[in-house]
């Protein structure tokens, strides 16, 4: 055992410089890497990502080299194979993590899903707090937190409400008919440029949409700024404004209403004539029989 000893120690003693030279040429990669990508200003997770990943490339190299240097009769055409069979195994082990860890490589390369966005994904809304590898914080309004796999979000359609800055919002207002359609549009437009909330440097429209069954209906565009919590500040200004300018102008806004109508054919028959009528008729018909007989 000590001359096998003394006859493997010196591939023994490669191998470990081969080990220190793998730490050490794997710090000196993550270093570059780690510069280059926060000069292009890449996300920290994703960051981190890289870090481990080329931790891991380089130990997996180094160590299959050290193994050789020791080992001898073990060819690299069995060491590939052999990592290759381990990592089939693994992948159909932890299929749902690795899906997880590509769908969060993916949305961690994205510009548009931000940390501090309001997104919605089907049942899951609320504001994004941080996003890992594998999952994505997500901090409903009530104050929950939902933890989102990355693989739900990469496979279902997400709407990013704070994407820009502004986002449109929409009011629809209804009218009496009696009232002058043209002054109707003129005090709902009036109404809207009153609002502070209301961006003046977008669009802001005013559109009779419809003649509905007890008002003629405008619809209000306008935009302003796309934090939830902006929205629905506009909206209460701008319906305040809305019912202010309203009264102001003496335009009503109506509720339902149903319209009965008088006309003789809209009359019912009573009930009791229609028994006294079909009574008649038996009546005759009984009495034409008896002359027959």
């Amino acid at each position: 055992m000590a001359s096998g000893f003394f006859k493997s120690l010196p591939a023994l003693i490669i191998a470990i410089v081969i080990l220190v030279l793998t730490l050490v040429a794997g710090r000196v990669v993550r270093a570059i890497v780690t510069a280059g990508m926060k000069r292009a200003r890449v996300r920290s997770a994703l960051i981190t990502l890289a870090q481990n990943l080329i931790s891991i490339v380089s130990w997996v190299i180094g160590l299959a080299i050290a193994a050789l240097v020791v080992f001898p009769s073990v060819s690299p055409g069995n060491m590939v194979a052999g990592l290759g069979l381990t990592s089939v195994a693994i992948g159909f082990a932890f299929k749902d993590v690795f899906a997880n860890f590509m769908a969060g490589v993916v949305i961690l390369g994205r510009k548009k899903l931000r940390i501090g966005d309001v997104i919605e994904c089907e049942d899951v809304y609320g504001r994004v707090e941080d996003i890992l590898i594998r999952e994505t914080h997500v901090r409903e309004p009530d104050g929950e937190l939902v933890i989102v796999p990355n693989s739900y979000l990469f496979d279902n359609p997400v709407v990013i409400q704070t994407d820009r800055g502004l986002k449109r919002q929409e009011l629809v207002v209804g009218v009496d008919y009696d009232t002058d359609m043209r002054e109707a549009k003129s005090a709902l437009m009036e109404a809207l440029k009153s609002c502070d909330t209301v961006n003046k440097n977008e669009l802001t429209q005013v559109q009779c949409v419809s003649f509905g069954g007890s008002s003629i209906d405008f619809k209000l565009l306008w935009w302003a700024n796309s934090r939830p919590a902006d929205q629905r500040e506009t909206y209460d200004e701008v319906a305040f404004a809305v019912k202010d300018a309203l009264d102001e102008a003496g335009i009503t806004i109506p509720f339902p209403q149903s319209t009965l109508s008088f006309r003789p054919e809209a009359v019912p028959v009573p009930v009791k004539g229609v028994r006294a009528e079909e009574a008649g008729e038996e009546s005759e018909d009984e009495a034409e029989s008896r002359k027959n007989k």
